[in-house]
């Protein structure tokens, strides 16, 4: 039996859900920061939460099939599963350390909006 066929079929189906199950969520869960930051602009705010999912999937998803190449052969179960995990591993953190930044992002673009709120308000 040839694992690494097992191996790219159970990563692919995990890594696939994975990534569209936290799509979704971001998605529907993330509209409300990306509509404070745009001032209540509802048009604006759906076309550009529909951008960052497109980005977001065409991005992750290239991510887990490009990693199909760096693959070692799988001789035993044992490193069957060792692979999955890993390589699984290695996604959902890239997918933890991508959220960070964006809501690192928000929070600086935020702030910026606050400020120049307050200069103007002053200067009035």
């Amino acid at each position: 039996m040839n694992y690494n066929v097992a191996a790219y079929i159970v990563y692919l189906v995990l890594t696939i859900f994975i990534i569209v199950y936290v799509g979704k969520l971001f998605y529907r869960n993330g509209r409300i920061f990306i509509l404070a930051l745009l001032k209540n602009d509802e048009l604006t705010t759906d076309y550009l939460n529909k951008i960052l999912l497109i980005a977001y999937y065409l991005f992750n998803i290239g991510y887990a099939f490009v990693k199909l190449r760096s693959w070692q052969r799988i001789i035993n179960a044992e490193m069957l599963i060792a692979s999955i995990s890993r390589n699984t591993g290695i996604l959902i953190f890239i997918l933890a350390f991508t959220h960070y930044i964006n809501m690192i992002l928000i929070w600086y673009l935020s702030g910026l909006k606050k400020s120049s709120i307050t200069t103007k308000s002053l200067q009035s």
